[in-house]
């Protein structure tokens, strides 16, 4: 069986399921169409050709995707309790029809022998939180499908079936979003009611926090100094080394699996603030462009002295300057009360995956600055040169100072337009990561990618070895993968 056939079978019922729900086209058969008195849309039927319920689900996402062109927003696929079938909560905006936001569940159900059979609910993310356990007691009425069958119609009105998945399941949907946008522009973001934006975020880079405790920082941006470069060494000892307010100051090793703890506290002691408690959980190294070193981790922190936080950091470093050891981190760092559990989970991640950068703001934002450094870097040029007219030795140091400078201005002129052209990718594999997925493609069709669940990406590793890889994140696609 050809995988490209194969994956094209499954779409085109897919397709018609998901015009269906989002795209507000009309039914075909053998599908079944509810629209709800109340409000909301019950769209179910057997999927042809699917022998998996994950199959299913990650071909629905790709078509909904496709029609609604916009990125659905998901939680962790979850078993329902007392049945064989899973569920998926998502957001997406249906852009075709107005920019509608739109919130649902994606059951599926059955396999192998029997038929997958897969089912939508979904209304305006504005009111799906009271119109869901109504849809689902309505469609578990009329839809038998092989292994959900178990699924109780008499659920109270507050905690629905599907509302409780087995233990350890990310089952709570994410709380409704408004966007806001920077002060400057350059970027926008969808956070709850109740969340504030920090009125420092700007040049694409978006800090947020919950009254709960939640926090959200996406592309912080520092400079950083090896203290243990050669140049910064010297300056040390001449006394000439001015660290600025709000630079980062760690030795460059290169290995952020290893660096990782201890860079974090010296991000702390760059804001002016104290060492934290940490218990890393899972860490790892994460693929990045050539001259980039990126590491994940996730754990748990008391960063007010108010208890402990389930926390997940995306961290980069960039390498240093041959010249003077400065070089660039950037932070993307989400954290959320233990207590909030799998709703804290889902919002944060539903805010993470709202973030928008205009890059065009962006770029000329750094080109603002970079000219502005030029600018300066003249005037410094021409402040030296007259003090070398008049004492000869004190306009060599000041010439020699000033090619420090000047090293230092390009380090950071490289390090940042650098940082600018990956950020976008990095986050996204900080998502598909939040998100355990996968991002593959076939080797005879390279330019076509699909993001898919990881357990998805190893099954069609497995089954393909010699088709199926996996897309490292410095080979993403704009447009595509991110």
């Amino acid at each position: 069986m050809q995988v490209t056939a194969h994956l094209w079978k499954r779409r085109a019922f897919l397709l018609s399921l998901l015009m269906t729900s989002l795209c507000l086209v009309s039914a075909q058969t053998p599908l079944t169409t509810i629209d709800m008195p109340q409000g909301g849309r019950i769209v179910y039927g057997k999927v042809q050709g699917a022998d998996t319920q994950g199959t299913a689900m990650t071909h629905v996402l790709r078509i909904m995707h496709d029609n609604c062109k916009d990125k659905p927003q998901i939680g962790k696929v979850f078993k329902m309790r007392g049945t064989d079938s899973v569920g998926l909560f998502f957001t997406v905006v249906n852009r075709p029809a107005g920019n509608v936001q739109v919130a649902g569940l994606i059951i599926a159900a059955g396999s192998g022998a029997h038929q997958a059979e897969a089912a939508l609910v979904s209304d305006r993310a504005d009111r799906f939180g009271s119109t869901i356990n109504p849809m689902l007691t309505k469609l578990f009425s009329v839809w038998h499908p092989a292994g959900a069958t178990a699924v109780s119609t008499s659920a109270p009105a507050t905690k629905s079936a599907a509302t409780a998945p087995a233990a350890g399941a990310h089952s709570a949907p994410p709380a409704a979003l408004h966007t806001v946008s920077a002060p400057d522009g350059s970027a926008t973001i969808g956070i709850p009611d109740g969340w504030t934006l920090d009125p420092n975020s700007g040049r694409g880079t978006m800090v947020v926090s919950g009254p709960r405790g939640e926090q959200v920082g996406l592309s912080m941006t520092r400079t950083a100094i090896d203290p243990w470069h050669p140049q910064q060494v010297q300056l040390a000892r001449s006394g000439l080394r001015s660290v600025l307010p709000g630079t980062l100051v760690y030795p460059f090793r290169g290995d952020m699996v290893k660096s990782f703890p201890e860079m974090f506290q010296a991000w702390r002691r760059a804001a002016g603030r104290p060492p934290v408690q940490m218990k890393l959980d899972e860490i790892k190294p994460m693929p990045a462009v050539q001259g980039n070193h990126c590491a994940s981790a996730k754990g748990h922190m008391d960063p007010d002295g108010k208890g402990m936080q389930t926390f997940s950091s995306y961290m980069c470093a960039f390498d240093p300057s041959p010249a003077n050891g400065m070089y660039m981190v950037t932070l993307s760092h989400s954290m959320w009360p233990d207590a909030l559990a799998d709703q804290g989970l889902n919002t944060v991640q539903a805010v993470i995956n709202s973030w928008r950068v205009n890059q065009q703001v962006v770029n000329q934002q750094t080109a603002s600055t970079v000219q502005q450094m030029n600018a300066n870097t003249q005037a410094a040029i021409r402040r030296n040169q007259q003090i070398v007219g008049d004492i000869k030795q004190i306009g060599a140091d000041a010439t020699a100072r000033y090619n420090a400078t000047q090293a230092a201005n390009d380090a950071q002129h490289a390090a940042w337009n650098q940082s600018q052209d990956n950020i976008s990718r990095n986050t996204q594999g900080f998502s598909n990561y939040l998100l355990d997925q996968t991002v593959i493609h076939d080797v005879q069709d390279p330019n076509t990618h699909v993001t898919v669940w990881n357990n998805a990406a190893e099954a069609w590793k497995k089954a393909y070895p010699d088709r199926i890889e996996e897309v490292p994140t410095s080979q993403y696609i704009n447009g595509q993968d991110y």
